[in-house]
């Protein structure tokens, strides 16, 4: 397989200094992407200034895609971004973590027609991210690094194991993370890609990948590699999750594979 251009898909909301951390992590990967997309749900001028200025010198292309804020809708706003995409293979982040750097070599080690990749995190606590947020920039995390909070085990790098539980760890379970993921951009519109029914927190993710697997796609897992370190927030958006997982229970039950209001009104 020859060359392939990525496109890595950053979604944002009114974070601008992790925003600033994240993409801080980005240009000091060992391999870039061709691009990045961020998907903004409707942040205010500061997030825009913020890209604007890291965007004069940042190592290769940002895109901006911006909707009025309406509530929480970043199933639509992953739409939105991956229709602006011009790369072949999706890697998909939240503006609220920042990665290892070597997170984007992780992921293309994986890419193969037939699969979509899915990663962990490792969660850090309020002190250490109100540290990082405040400095506006990554910095390296260790498994023994004082400020995890949980699941600190993801933080471990293995690539020789990493390969061999990739098509092996969890494989009938935690189909998507959708903060550490990747696919290719013909099989996101085979199924519509996301589900604009899911408004809110939760769900989107796995319907997604369920929907995947549905299609023919297998699912690699990445234990002890493309890892992402996660900035504490508080949980505001999870009004309606039950209104989301009964959603995805529904789909579940009709074995749904394509989505009825995806990403297609946007191509």
């Amino acid at each position: 397989m020859g060359k392939i251009r990525t496109t890595l898909i950053v979604s944002t909301y009114n974070r601008p200094d992790a925003l600033a951390v994240c993409l801080d992590s980005v240009r000091h990967q060992t391999l870039l992407p061709d691009e990045v997309v961020i998907g903004d749900d409707g942040s205010g001028p500061e997030t825009r200034e913020t890209i604007e200025t890291i965007s004069k010198d940042f190592p290769v292309p940002i895109k901006h895609v911006w909707h009025e804020d309406d509530g929480f809708r970043l199933a639509q706003m992953r739409n939105k971004s991956i229709a602006a995409s011009s790369g072949e293979y999706i890697v998909e982040i939240d503006g609220d973590v920042f990665l290892h750097p070597r997170f984007m070599e992780d992921h293309m080690r994986l890419a193969k027609k037939g699969y979509y990749a899915k990663g962990g995190r490792v969660n850090l606590d309020k002190q250490l991210s109100d540290e990082i947020c405040s400095a506006r920039a990554s910095r390296r995390i260790y498994p023994w690094t004082k400020g995890i909070e949980n699941k600190r085990e993801n933080g471990f790098r293995f690539k020789a194991l990493s390969l061999y539980l990739a098509p092996r760890y969890r494989k009938h379970a935690s189909p998507a993370l959708g903060c550490n993921m990747s696919f290719w951009k013909e099989d996101f519109i085979k199924v519509n890609g996301y589900d604009e029914g899911y408004v809110g927190w939760g769900c989107e993710d796995h319907d997604f990948a369920r929907r995947l697997q549905r299609s023919g796609i297998k699912k690699r897992y990445l234990k002890f590699a493309g890892i992402v370190y996660h900035l504490w927030h508080e949980d505001k958006y999870n009004y309606n999750v039950e209104n989301n997982r009964r959603r995805e229970r529904e789909q579940n039950e009709k074995q749904a594979v394509r989505c009825e209001v995806g990403v297609d009104q946007y191509i």
